[in-house]
């Protein structure tokens, strides 16, 4: 009953069976961590089924469509029918492609995000390695992501395909920035980099200590950013159809091209996984130091609840140019997460204890949002003003005027 409640017994009490067996303890130990790693395998599978599901349907009502809804109750069987149908395809690969480099691509996309799965704590003690350094594990795993990328445009031989991954360069490494700062503020405020740490420093003030509600603008921060870091609308340039043929992965097919779409949606989840740990509370809520299972099942609820803003998002905006992208990230997110990290380190020496600091430190974040936005405000003002100039009007016997390079 006690494992039932408390999954983070099922670890110990897995290894206390294998030792009793006559197992070595270094044995049962491997086979313990090989059990887990095969788990979050086969629910990052299953989950991505689900995932896709979920986001035609949301998308669909959005834009008052119906979505899936002829293969299977409720269209549920539509998602596996295209698996199907990408196991069946012809798997090519170009003959003038660095073949190293272009099939390994894709198996180091999904290979990144899985490593991340560990990090993530579900419920209070119940993580695949709790470390101490977690943040900065989850940083440094993130930018492999953008390696396997750029391999993928290189090793296709294709100007195309290069160009879409030249972009992640621009794009993932800008917003990065950002990110890394939203999170260096949250790791200052809980004084660790420990992923169940900061998700247990979150606890207090009656369910409004999350970081969320104190920091509104590094929450901010960190969402746009995750936009751009999981390649969403509108920050989806790397695979413009409209612009470069699909982007980095125009010469994949088959299996291939299904391992950068389930890295995608994997992706999606560890970023707003994140996000809840971060920024509210993790497995933080009603009852649940006396019963841990509950953890799971609140943590399930806000991931769900930030996935809903990424597909509200992706089905409602349409996307940037490349230069307002870098324009908002270089002119307006870096600015901001420094602003971020100031309030943070200003507010947290502040005399008079906890409830001062967290006073002023909301007042100073909202300052920062407030700010932002209007920085943002003016500039699309500005924008709309240059836009509604009338274009002009060139005569057949005149022509254009001549380029000026």
């Amino acid at each position: 009953m006690d494992i039932i409640l408390d999954p983070s017994r099922i670890g110990a009490w897995l290894e206390g069976v294998l030792v009793g067996w006559g197992l070595a303890p270094g044995l049962a130990v491997f086979i313990n961590l090989a059990i887990r790693a095969t788990v979050i395998l086969i629910f990052a599978l299953i989950l991505v089924l689900g995932l896709i599901w979920l986001e035609r349907k949301v998308a669909g009502r959005i834009q008052d469509r119906l979505g899936p809804n002829r293969a299977g109750p409720y269209g549920l069987l539509q998602t596996v029918a295209d698996a199907m149908k990408l196991l069946t395809k012809e798997d090519i690969t170009p003959t003038a492609a660095d073949k190293v480099t272009f099939n390994a691509a894709p198996v180091l996309a999904v290979f990144a995000v899985l490593m991340l799965f560990g990090a993530i704590p579900l419920a209070p003690h119940f993580v695949g390695a709790d470390m101490g350094i977690g943040a900065l594990y989850i940083v440094a795993l993130g930018s492999i992501a953008i390696m396997s990328v750029l391999m993928a445009g290189w090793g296709s031989n294709n100007k195309y395909a290069l160009l879409g991954g030249f972009r992640v360069v621009a794009q993932l490494l800008s917003y990065e920035v950002p990110m890394i700062l939203a999170i260096l503020s949250v790791v200052i405020v809980a004084s660790t980099m420990s992923m169940n740490g900061i998700a247990q420093a979150q606890g207090g003030l009656a369910g409004f200590g999350w970081n969320a509600f104190i920091m509104p603008l590094s929450f901010v921060l960190y969402f746009v950013s995750a936009l751009a870091e999981g390649e969403r609308t509108p920050f989806d340039l790397l695979e413009a159809e409209s612009e470069i043929v699909s982007g980095y992965n125009v010469e994949y097919s088959g299996m291939k091209f299904a391992w950068f779409y389930l890295a995608f949606f994997l992706n999606t989840f560890i970023l707003s996984a994140i996000a809840t740990t971060l920024f509210l509370g993790g497995w933080q809520g009603p009852f649940v130091e006396q019963v841990p299972l509950l953890g799971i099942f609140y943590f399930g609820i806000k991931v769900i609840f930030v996935m809903y803003l990424n597909m509200w998002v992706r089905a409602t905006f349409p996307r940037l140019r490349i230069d307002q992208m870098m324009n908002l990230a270089w002119k307006v997110m870096v600015p901001l997460g420094l602003v971020a990290v100031f309030t943070v380190a200003l507010a947290v020496k502040l005399p008079g204890g906890p409830i001062v600091q967290t006073v002023a430190l909301f007042v100073l974040q909202l300052g920062g949002l407030v700010l932002g936005l209007g920085v943002v405000g003016r500039s699309l003002r500005l924008a709309a003003q240059g836009g509604s100039a009338p274009m002009p009007v060139f005569s057949e016997k005149i022509g254009p005027p001549p380029v000026r390079i």
